[in-house]
């Protein structure tokens, strides 16, 4: 589906719609990688349990129509990608496929990169719950003051996210839902060697009771 944003720029967004009516509505940002073959499989997912999920391109700003492998040649072209953006793009981006949800009670979701724009976007947008998953940023941005509740997944293996600034990100925002695994960053992504199945089966578990709980209306 295309989007628009406040600014004017347009960008794709997929869209995936629960079999029933929906119980809310969620936006999953991707990883640098670009809405690939596993940010889509997410987003289905989600759609599945019940949500109306938008996953905006991030990158269309730059280039459109880009999904990346989770080799060398991908994370460098996926950095290079990411440099022009500043953060004021990405909450449009975000703000635009909330839009398009409809009036829905709506929740942000962010891996990677995406999980540093969910944290941004717990602040500055009207969304009912925000889950960020191993965002390098996150950690660096203790100033943000969330607006909605907040769940934050970690890999305790993570070289770029070292575990300090994870807790000193946890004694800044106590009111965050803050989880750590035996995992190193991507272990939520089957495509990548990082991926860890028992850490990813139970973030996901926490994250969709987690939402379950805080985006819909009635919830």
């Amino acid at each position: 589906m295309k989007l628009r944003a406040a600014d004017g720029h347009e960008l794709d967004g997929y869209c995936c719609e629960p079999e029933a009516a929906p119980i809310g509505g969620l936006v999953v940002v991707q990883e640098i990688f670009g809405v690939n073959a596993h940010i889509r499989a997410v987003s289905e997912g989600y759609a599945r349990d019940g949500f109306r999920v938008i996953a905006p391109a991030m990158f269309d700003r730059v280039e459109r129509g880009v999904e990346l492998g989770y080799d060398a040649a991908g994370m460098s072209r996926g950095i290079e990608l990411i440099k022009p953006l500043q953060p004021e793009h990405y909450l449009l981006d975000v703000a635009a496929a909330l839009a398009a949800l409809d009036g829905l009670a709506a929740g942000v979701i962010g891996y990677c990169f995406g999980g540093s724009v969910a944290w941004r976007a717990a602040a500055a947008l009207p969304v009912r719950a925000a889950v960020a998953y191993y965002g390098s940023n996150t950690v660096n941005l203790l100033e943000l003051e969330p607006k909605c509740p907040v769940m934050a997944h970690y890999g305790e293996r993570d070289v770029m996210i070292p575990l300090e600034k994870v807790q000193a990100f946890r004694e800044k925002h106590p009111e965050v839902s803050v989880h750590t695994y035996a995992a190193d960053h991507g272990f939520n992504c089957d495509h990548r060697r990082q991926y860890d199945a028992p850490s990813a089966a139970l973030a996901r578990e926490r994250s969709l009771a987690f939402l379950r709980r805080h985006v819909p209306l009635n919830g």
